[in-house]
C-alpha cells in the first residue's frame, strides 16, 4: 500500500492518506490528496520538503537530482557546490520524516508484516496507528522507543485564519531554468488532478458512443480538439490543450 504521510518537526503526522495501491506513483497520490474537498491543505507562500520522487513546484521543495543527498554521504566530505550544500541542508531537515516513519513501524508490528484483514480495513489500520502515534507523542513526557532528545513544539499557537488563506489545489512542475525538478523533463510536463482525469474519462466514454467521432480503429481526426473544448467548458481555468496535454495523457 502506498501511504502519503506529512510530518511536523515534532515528529507528529499532519496528514495521512492511505489506500492507494503500492504501484501508484508518489506524485499521483499527492495530486489526489490536494484535489480532495477535505484533503491536504498547503497555504500559498508555505513549503513542505519532499524527496526526489516528487516535483519541485509551488508549495513543495525537492532536492537537486544528480547530486549527493543522503546524510551518510556527507560523513567524510563537505559540499563542493551550492547544489550539494542545498541537498545537505534539505536532507538534514527532512530526516525527521524518515525518523517519524521508522518510529511508527517500530512501535506497531502490524505495519511490518503481511496483513490478512479485508482490503477496506488496511487503510483504517494505518490511520489508527498514526493517530495513536500522535497521541503518544503529544502526552508522553518521554518516548522509550525513540532515544533521541527532541525539541517539543507548541501546537497551541495556531490562529484561526484558515478561511482567509489561499491554498494550493494542484501541482505543476516549475519551468524555471535550472530547477531540480526540470532536469530531464520536457517543458510541457504536467500533472493532472483527480477531477481533470475524471472529466477526461467521462468525455472519452461519451465520444466512444458518438458516431460522429467513433470509427473502427478508434476515433476520427480532430477528436482531441473536441475534447479540449468539452473539458474547458466544465473546467474553464484548467488550461488543458489538445496538444500536448490531452494527447500525452491519453497515451499514458
Amino acid at each position: 500500500m502506498n501511504v502519503l504521510g506529512v510530518c511536523a518537526p515534532n515528529m507528529q503526522f499532519i496528514y495521512v492518506l492511505p489506500g492507494w495501491e503500492g504501484s501508484a506513483h508518489d506524485m499521483r497520490v499527492l495530486c489526489n490528496a490536494l484535489s480532495r474537498p477535505n484533503g491536504f491543505r498547503v497555504p500559498r507562500g508555505n513549503y513542505y520538503l519532499v524527496d526526489a520522487g516528487y516535483t519541485n513546484c509551488e508549495g513543495f521543495l525537492a532536492p537537486y537530482r544528480g547530486q549527493r543527498y543522503h546524510l551518510k554521504e556527507w560523513m567524510d566530505q563537505q559540499p563542493e557546490s551550492a547544489e550539494e550544500f542545498y541537498n545537505m541542508k534539505h536532507a538534514r531537515a527532512r530526516n525527521v520524516t524518515e525518523r517519524c516513519f521508522g518510529l511508527l513501524k517500530g512501535r506497531w508490528s502490524i505495519l511490518r508484516i503481511p496483513s490478512f484483514f479485508p482490503i477496506r480495513n488496511h487503510g483504517r489500520i494505518v490511520m489508527a496507528c498514526c493517530l495513536l502515534h500522535n497521541l503518544i507523542r503529544k502526552f508522553m513526557p518521554t518516548d522509550d522507543i525513540n532515544e533521541d532528545e527532541l525539541n517539543e513544539f507548541d501546537d497551541d499557537s495556531e490562529s484561526d485564519v484558515d478561511d482567509e488563506r489561499e491554498f494550493i489545489t494542484s501541482m505543476e512542475a516549475s519551468q524555471a531554468k535550472g530547477e531540480a525538478s526540470n532536469r530531464g523533463r520536457g517543458k510541457n510536463k504536467r500533472y493532472w488532478t483527480y477531477e481533470e482525469d475524471a472529466v477526461l474519462i467521462r468525455y472519452l466514454h461519451e465520444l466512444s458512443f458518438d458516431p460522429k467521432w467513433k470509427c473502427e480503429n478508434g476515433f476520427k481526426n480532430g477528436y482531441m480538439n473536441n475534447l479540449e473544448e468539452m473539458i474547458n467548458g466544465v473546467l474553464p481555468n484548467c488550461g488543458l490543450r489538445a496538444v500536448p496535454h490531452i494527447e500525452s495523457r491519453i497515451k499514458h
